[in-house]
């Protein structure tokens, strides 16, 4: 087994924001490292979402908001860059005067082989960073296994089918469990399903069974897989308490990307960052399963060791609701462990 392991302790997620000019070769630089997985978002008005990564190389997109199969659009995303990124002139990443969030993260370059699993991998990976990008050919093998590179067990993992038919994003969430499935292209609560065989990920691989999400035959698929790293990110669930003054979440870090969703109801993904807005309330939200254009339409307080809930939204503060999150940030933990005091 072999991967590609970066070590740095410079950042390893960025949110970039950026203004189209309509010309193709538009550089977007100032990231700070080489991106691995690129994820772009026109701000002003309804366009999709799409995503890039490394493996399946620059201008092959994805779209979180709906179960599209990977496509390769030439003036999309043309190159991942030293300090950025380069986009041709594409609307959904480069229309003349509107502006533009693109997410950032740094894995472990082009990838190589895993043979962890039952069925191999190609595998970028960021141990420190504890985020992988996966990419394996189905075999429509109930319980088959497949190489992550993380070390430790993932607590998130994002799959898509990426040639072949199309399908749904299907997310496992450590915090609800290995027998359900959230599906990140839609607004659906939480349902029972066996895609990870009932099998919980380990430090080396992720199981799958023989569902057409995950392991059709002749088909290959992309993993996104994040681990929790203490000071770094975080990856948990909350009920809400129904009032305008809401839970405080300690993630031991001030987050700079967090996203929500309600599992035990139907409610939209939230989609929340340091920079659309820069200041508190940070209630700049835009939703991964919609196209809708960035609103302003729910109040979060990002903190220096977590995140506060400003609102009874159903979406993210329902009385009675049930909520995962995943957030990833800067560290403000020290090496004996005490966090920042929250302001």
């Amino acid at each position: 087994m072999a991967y590609t392991t970066v070590n740095k302790s410079s950042s390893f997620m960025n949110t970039k924001l950026y203004t189209g000019n309509g010309n193709t070769g538009l550089a977007i630089t100032g990231v700070n490292f080489k991106p691995d997985l690129t994820w772009i978002k026109e701000r002003n008005q309804t366009r999709g979402h799409v995503l890039f990564d490394v493996i399946r190389g620059a201008t092959y997109q994805f779209n979180p908001n709906t179960n599209a199969t990977n496509v390769a659009v030439a003036e999309s995303l043309k190159s991942f860059d030293t300090d950025g990124f380069t986009v041709g002139n594409a609307t959904s990443v480069n229309e003349n005067s509107y502006n533009y969030v693109g997410w950032n993260w740094l894995a472990g370059g082009t990838g190589s082989a895993n043979t962890d699993g039952s069925i191999n991998s190609t595998v970028s990976v960021n141990t420190t960073a504890g985020f992988s990008i996966v990419s394996y050919s189905a075999n429509n093998t109930a319980g088959a296994t497949v190489g992550h590179g993380l070390g430790v067990a993932p607590k998130m993992i994002l799959v898509k089918e990426s040639t072949g038919s199309v399908n749904d994003w299907v997310v496992y969430h450590a915090s609800v469990g290995n027998n359900k499935k959230l599906i990140l292209n839609e607004s659906n609560a939480e349902s029972i399903d066996n895609f990870m065989n009932d099998t919980t990920p380990t430090a080396n691989v992720f199981s799958i069974s023989d569902a057409s999400v995950v392991n059709r035959s002749g088909s290959t698929y992309m993993a996104y897989c994040f681990a929790e790293k203490t000071g770094y990110s975080k990856f948990g669930s909350y009920t809400g308490n129904g009032n305008a003054n809401g839970p405080f979440i300690y993630t031991g870090m001030r987050p700079s990307f967090v996203i929500f969703k309600r599992t035990d109801s139907t409610s939209n993904w939230r989609l929340f960052d340091n920079k659309r807005l820069g200041y508190n309330s940070a209630n700049s939200q835009l939703y991964p399963n919609l196209s809708n254009a960035e609103d302003s339409g729910t109040n979060l307080d990002i903190c220096s060791n977590g995140f506060k809930i400003l609102t009874t939204s159903g979406d993210m503060n329902n009385g009675s609701g049930t909520y995962i999150y995943m957030a990833i940030g800067q560290s403000i933990v020290g090496s004996n462990n005490i966090p920042a005091t929250a302001r």
